[in-house]
């Protein structure tokens, strides 16, 4: 009878999530959970799954068996760069779970710009009983830049509260209900955004895309003449200085980050002290270690019962 492969587990998450969605998960194969300390020494050749986010550095070089990486988030940029990664099948997490946070939390930043929160926490402070103009939903244009399962899931939910919501990816593929731009298309899309939201994987392309050269170019026509920066991708994507510079002399009125260029954020970042910009520690849209675990598990099942793996990240492209 085949022994069935164990699972290494390599999640730099909180360990109490972890011990608690791996009771019942994987009953058919052990689990080596490379952060408990009994299994720091551990062999592991012959075991050929890896679950990973943010691993060990010595992980593939101590694994040398195995046949599918899965990683343990949407972003696949921390296993890509990762030394010794083997030529084997790399799958990313898609799980409703993770997508509806992700647009919750778009949506909420989107609102709290719309309806001027910052603003109002200001007068707040001041005790000053003010009201403010107030634009419609109908009134702003969402541009999202990455236009995949979140990106589009984003998109639907703003549209539902009246936004104007067009995408631009790499490949501008068609989306019903939504004008999407490609590269060549770039200039246009962002003439027409009041408020870019970035969704972006990190490749060698979206490295520092985030900067004044783009948010120059961003729509000046909206109800409050200058358009606003939403980030939950990844924080190489932005250049920190620019955005900082970009709200101080009002090329942006504010923005809403949740990814940043160093994780977490030094205490000496300016972000901490200014108003017009909120921050969340990279929560946007934090993986359910639970649906995390059922997503391995069935991918596991179709990779030994000889069908396809789903969401196969392509390496080439880099998500």
């Amino acid at each position: 009878m085949h022994t069935k492969s164990p699972v290494i587990i390599d999640l730099k998450f909180d360990q109490e999530q972890v011990a608690a969605a791996l009771k019942g998960a994987f009953p058919d194969r052990e689990v080596i959970n490379l952060l408990h300390p009994a299994s720091r020494k551990r062999d592991l050749s012959g075991v050929e799954y890896a679950v990973v986010w943010r691993p060990g550095a010595d992980l593939f070089e101590r694994a040398k068996d195995l046949k599918v990486v899965f990683s343990g988030g949407a972003g696949v940029d921390h296993v890509l760069n990762l030394p010794g990664l083997p030529d084997v099948p790399l799958v990313r997490f898609v799980d409703e779970t993770l997508t509806t946070r992700m647009s919750e939390w778009v949506v909420m930043q989107c609102l709290l710009h719309l309806r001027q929160h910052a603003a109002y926490e200001a007068l707040r402070r001041e005790r000053v009983w003010r009201e403010l103009d107030q634009p419609e939903a109908s009134d702003m244009t969402v541009g999202i830049m990455g236009f995949g399962v979140l990106g589009q899931d984003a998109a639907r939910k703003l549209k539902t509260l009246g936004f104007n919501v067009i995408g631009w990816s790499k490949s501008g593929r068609a989306v019903k209900g939504f004008e999407v731009f490609d590269e060549a298309g770039l200039n246009t899309f962002l003439a027409k955004t009041d408020i870019l939201v970035g969704l972006l994987p990190l490749t060698p392309d979206t490295k520092g895309i985030f900067n004044t050269g783009l948010f120059t170019r961003l729509s000046r026509k909206g109800p409050f003449g200058a358009p606003v920066f939403i980030n939950a991708g990844r924080g190489g994507s932005q250049v920190e200085a620019d955005i900082v510079a970009s709200i101080n002399d009002g090329t942006l009125r504010g923005a809403s980050l949740d990814v940043f260029e160093q994780e977490p954020l030094p205490l000496e970042s300016p972000f901490w002290a200014m108003d017009k910009v909120f921050l969340t520690p990279h929560a946007a849209a934090a993986s359910d270690v639970g649906a995390l675990f059922d997503h391995v598990a069935i991918q596991i099942a179709r990779y030994e019962s000889g069908k396809p793996l789903e969401h196969l990240v392509d390496r080439s492209a880099g998500y």
